[in-house]
């Protein structure tokens, strides 16, 4: 990453470079968290208008975030962050996560003081702190509705990220931890712009504070506090639009653009 990228990231985090350490790390991670959504309204404007069909470039990235208050999903946002940790020193690596399919996930592994962490800031999830692999039981965390549970590796070295929301098992993924190149994961991008992939056919934005979240799926609202979550049903696309734009700062025209193009809204997270 070029020295004048690195800056003006760490600037839209709010963050000042520091020496590769534990503080620095959680700081960092928080910051990402905190101040860059997820968010797939980005995705779908691009591929419609600019008919991408993989990653943004990072300047475009800082751009989006900068001047429409864009995010990303699970690949750029992991993809940039990645490639942030490793260029302000942090040993990194990048690695393939399993669903139902190989590789649809991806996250960062770091090694730091003897030590190996999970960062995931591509979940759409809380997780405001790198996650500790090394683990005897199970690591908890709860947010509302959501309850996460980070498992301990098992025989193959593979940690498993569980779902679980209103007490069911919602979703989840395995990490690999074999070390991985950013192209490796060229197809499985790709393929997340297909027609019939989940994000081309349902609306998912997420936001975070300290304790507390914001998430918009399709025409439901949830905010949820502690270990409260309330549900607030948007009666139709323009009031999902009116609410993208005053809670997430994006612009109305980029939303309504894409949601128009959404013949039936699917479940992001099935």
């Amino acid at each position: 990453m070029k020295p004048e990228l690195i800056e003006r990231y760490l600037s839209v985090l709010g963050v000042q470079r520091r020496k590769p350490g534990t503080g620095a790390l959680y700081e960092l991670v928080r910051a990402q968290v905190l101040q860059v959504p997820f968010e797939n309204v980005s995705k779908l404007y691009y591929k419609k208008h600019h008919k991408q069909q993989g990653l943004p470039d990072l300047e475009s990235h800082l751009d989006g975030m900068e001047r429409f208050h864009f995010g990303g999903t699970c690949y750029s946002n992991n993809i940039f962050f990645y490639q942030l940790m490793a260029s302000l020193g942090y040993q990194v690596s990048l690695c393939g996560a399993d669903m139902q399919n190989p590789d649809v996930h991806l996250v960062s592994m770091v090694t730091l003081e003897q030590r190996e962490y999970l960062v995931d800031v591509g979940y759409a999830a809380p997780f405001l702190t790198p996650l500790p692999c090394d683990l005897k039981t199970d690591y908890n965390l709860v947010l509302g509705r959501d309850h996460y549970v980070l498992k301990p590796r098992d025989d193959r070295g593979y940690s498993r990220m569980e779902l679980y929301r209103d007490g069911s098992l919602k979703h989840r993924y395995n990490v690999n931890p074999k070390p991985r190149h950013v192209q490796e994961f060229d197809q499985v991008i790709a393929d997340s712009y297909r027609k019939d992939s989940t994000f081309m056919k349902a609306i998912l934005l997420a936001r975070f504070f300290p304790n507390r979240s914001l998430v918009i799926h399709n025409l439901t609202m949830i905010e949820s506090h502690g270990t409260k979550s309330s549900i607030r049903v948007l009666k139709d696309r323009d009031e999902l639009v009116q609410a993208v734009s005053k809670y997430f700062l994006i612009p109305e025209e980029f939303t309504r653009d894409v949601v128009q193009d959404i013949d039936q809204f699917n479940d992001a997270w099935n």
